[in-house]
């Protein structure tokens, strides 16, 4: 009896160290934030702000920031792609905040002429966003 057994864990065991691997690369978070040079996440939430990002976002921390048009931006520093088209990079991001329809052509965000700047707070903002 113990025999048929030790087939099925011969065939179990790296099928179970191969799916704890996948899980480990997959879930794993990055342990920093993303650092966005001259930018405050303190003025981000202010630009954020003034420049109506929470009329379409639901973004955690920004009072009045519950709109639904848009995607939730909450957990915004675990997302491996903006806007499903770019690696999650700082420069990324804040070409993304400026220019959405340079990047995407079409796409649902519009441009708001937000100064380089002004993104820039806003991503380092959206980077504290776990």
């Amino acid at each position: 009896m113990r025999k048929d057994y030790y087939g099925l864990y011969v065939l179990l065991i790296p099928f179970a160290i191969a799916l704890i691997a996948i899980f480990v690369l997959v879930l794993r978070k990055p342990s920093t934030i993303p650092a966005v040079s001259g930018a405050d996440p303190a003025r981000g939430v202010q630009r954020i702000i003034d420049y109506g990002c929470g009329a379409c976002h639901v973004i955690g921390g920004v009072s009045g920031a519950n709109g639904t048009v848009g995607p939730s931006l909450n957990g915004f520093a675990q997302q491996v792609y903006i806007a499903g088209k770019l690696q999650n990079t700082p420069d990324n991001l804040v070409q993304w905040i400026r220019f959405p329809q340079e990047v995407d052509p079409g796409v649902d965000m519009p441009d708001l002429g937000v100064t380089e700047a002004a993104a820039r707070d806003i991503a380092a903002y959206l980077y504290t966003l776990k």
